[in-house]
């Protein structure tokens, strides 16, 4: 092994660059493994509602009540 250091002769201008580019490459992989898990609960999600019944997907609206209707009288 050699003991010279490979940055040793980069200016501080390309080391703080490489750094950046570095923790921006780190950034997107946290942010796609957070869009994987989002997609991975939902898929799970989708896979549940397919074992469900059909006579469960066919039930009316649990909002039906709040659907009142208003008659408006003129004069």
């Amino acid at each position: 092994m050699s003991d010279e250091h490979i940055f040793a002769d980069e200016s501080p201008v390309v080391r703080m660059r490489v750094w950046a580019l570095g923790q921006m490459i780190w950034g997107a992989f946290l942010a796609g493994v957070v869009l994987a898990a989002i997609g991975a609960v939902l898929a799970a999600i989708w896979i549940v509602s397919q074992l469900l019944p059909e006579q469960s997907k066919q039930a009316p609206s649990p909002y039906g009540a709040m659907d009142q209707i208003e008659i408006v009288q003129t004069v």
